[in-house]
């Protein structure tokens, strides 16, 4: 399915869930955004900082390649539960991250409609990459697939069977690239 505008989903979504509270004079608090399209582990995060959100202080961003293939349940489900983290932190003004407000907000939105379930963790399909290395421990012979090498990373089974469980030069695994 073709990415749709968030912000229209947004404003609904602020409107029947959350009283209006998530915009002033049609803005909303915080940034809303889709991904680069590098983000293909998570569905969405909300974040707030200093210089965050074109100077809003505060972003959702959902992920493109994770959602774009699913239906606009999966959007709307994600968006509204980075919305409920907005909530707790701008308008409730509490720092938590799925503690009692948000899964007393969440439970509300999944009892008021039937068009999407809101949960903590999503279930998505998320593409699976070959790893780039194979790292070789040399003292065992295992190997562990890897995104990007990491030096000094030393194999857990030889450090915890041969070392005591410290780190030991002898078990620094070796990085080879995935064919």
């Amino acid at each position: 399915m073709p990415l749709l505008p968030l912000l229209p989903i947004f404003h609904r979504l602020n409107r029947e869930h959350f009283d209006g509270t998530l915009a002033v004079d049609g803005q909303p608090l915080s940034s809303v955004r889709w991904s680069d399209g590098r983000m293909s582990r998570t569905a969405g995060f909300y974040r707030r900082g200093p210089g965050i959100g074109d100077g809003r202080g505060s972003e959702i961003v959902l992920s493109k390649p994770l959602l774009e293939p699913l239906p606009v349940e999966a959007t709307e489900s994600t968006l509204c539960h980075e919305m409920i983290h907005a909530w707790v932190d701008l308008v409730l003004r509490r720092r938590e991250s799925h503690g009692p407000r948000f899964r007393q907000r969440m439970e509300a939105i999944n009892a008021a409609q039937n068009q999407f379930q809101v949960s903590v963790r999503h279930r998505y399909p998320v593409p699976v990459k070959p790893p780039r290395w194979w790292a070789v421990c040399p003292s065992c012979g295992s190997r562990y697939p890897y995104r990007r090498r990491i030096s000094n990373a030393a194999c857990r089974r030889c450090c915890d069977q041969h070392h005591g469980g410290r780190w030991h030069h002898s078990c620094v695994l070796q990085f080879e690239a995935a064919v």
